[in-house]
């Protein structure tokens, strides 16, 4: 809202207020080198990319909703950590994953010479899901077996929506899920929230920024 707020502010209003934050400790993962057998890790971990819709990625992550486990499945792009592309469902196959993707797709107007990097999990090996990728002709890389740290801008924002935005007893209802999750994405996550990757603007406003800069140069050029 305009008004300078300090991390060290920020702190005194809070205990002044009674809240306390309710990020997770850090924790610390087991590495490992074991690459797929057919798809390399193109990207290895080379996170910082020059444009939108150069490089997406992507996981999936289980949320309770009413009596069972519902799981969702996120495409980002990695240029301003913007989510393009996410479904929800009760089952965690590749139906999913590919729902998610043409998502992504269709709302970034099927864009040219892309790169998708997720884990090594069934639901982005399949022929199902490698099938979408070659007629979309995505170009596909895999993290090593058992290496979050490969894909740790996904681990991040799964992270955030969990400690951020999902109640610790979950969603009541699937309806109730997918309709708050999405508000989480597209009303504050991609909207509002600064990003440090960002230099503290919004994903949306990264990429105003970029595109802004983009026509500039064009039209100088």
């Amino acid at each position: 809202m305009g008004e300078d707020l300090s991390r060290y502010r920020a702190s005194r209003r809070m205990k002044l207020l009674g809240l306390v934050s309710s990020q997770l400790p850090k924790h610390r993962y087991r590495k490992a080198e074991q690459a797929h057998i057919a798809v390399p890790n193109v990207l290895d971990r080379c996170f910082d990319v020059k444009r939108p819709n150069q490089v997406w990625v992507g996981d999936i992550t289980y949320v309770w909703a009413g009596k069972r486990w519902a799981y969702l499945a996120v495409v980002m792009d990695l240029y301003a950590r913007k989510p393009v592309g996410w479904s929800l469902s009760l089952s965690p196959d590749s139906v999913l994953t590919k729902s998610a993707l043409e998502m992504a797709y269709e709302s970034r107007k099927q864009p040219n010479e892309l790169l998708f990097h997720s884990d090594q999990g069934c639901q982005y090996t399949s022929i199902q899901f490698r099938q979408v990728l070659w007629r979309y002709q995505i170009k596909q890389s895999l993290s090593r077996k058992g290496n979050c740290w490969d894909n740790s801008p996904m681990e991040r924002f799964f992270r955030s929506l969990k400690t951020e935005w999902i109640p610790e007893t979950g969603y009541r209802s699937f309806t109730e899920a997918k309709e708050q999750i999405t508000n989480y994405i597209v009303g504050y996550y991609s909207r509002y929230r600064p990003h440090s990757k960002n230099g503290g603007l919004s994903p949306n406003d990264k990429e105003i920024m970029y595109w802004k800069t983009y026509k500039t140069v064009a039209k100088n050029t």
